[in-house]
């Protein structure tokens, strides 16, 4: 094994720095804030018209200019689209069951229930809305029964609307071309 030398760096921070190390002063942070939110304004003129060269040129005199692509989305995966439609959905079903879940538990607690029982109670009178109970109408099993149809339903139908727009897409980029899109490189 050999040893490496060690190199020895110096752990003096910019500000104990003197000034006649070479070190420039540097510029107050707000010049630098605006002389960059004026070259990214400039460059955004430049990628909103990239035909246009005075733009290019003026968002090109801040430094190196930023390369910028034009590129075409001529065709999209339906498979990979389907198989993100359908984890999404999923996530989207979790949510709405949970959602629900919480909110009855809510209601419940807050007593929502026993009001309207109370309520049916009193507008109708008499012994026969004694044993009325919202409860036994929209309890809690068949709310979450439901919801979860529903749920399982929406898994279904988004990951085929997904994937029927993914066709679709395809078709009509066959035939105009598909979207372009220009990237621009950041000036980091």
């Amino acid at each position: 094994m050999t040893e490496r030398p060690v190199e020895r760096t110096s752990t003096r921070t910019a500000r104990e720095r003197p000034r006649d190390e070479g070190t420039a002063a540097r510029t107050p942070i707000g010049e630098r804030i605006s002389a960059k939110l004026g070259n990214a304004a400039d460059e955004h003129r430049a990628n909103a018209n990239p035909d246009s060269r005075a733009a290019v040129k003026k968002a090109a005199a801040g430094g190196r200019p930023p390369r910028r692509a034009r590129l075409r989305l001529s065709r999209v995966d339906p498979w990979s689209v389907m198989k993100t439609a359908f984890l999404l959905s999923i996530a989207f079903g979790v949510v709405t069951v949970v959602s629900v879940l919480m909110v009855w538990s809510v209601l419940g607690a807050a007593g929502v229930w026993d009001s309207i029982n109370q309520t049916v109670q009193d507008v109708v009178g008499g012994q026969d809305s004694s044993g009325f109970d919202v409860q036994n109408y929209l309890g809690t099993s068949r709310v979450l029964g439901f919801t979860m149809v529903v749920a399982v339903v929406d898994v279904l139908l988004l990951t085929a609307i997904a994937t029927l727009g993914a066709f679709l897409y395809n078709m009509a980029a066959a035939l105009l071309g598909g979207i372009e899109v220009t990237l621009a490189e950041d000036e980091r």
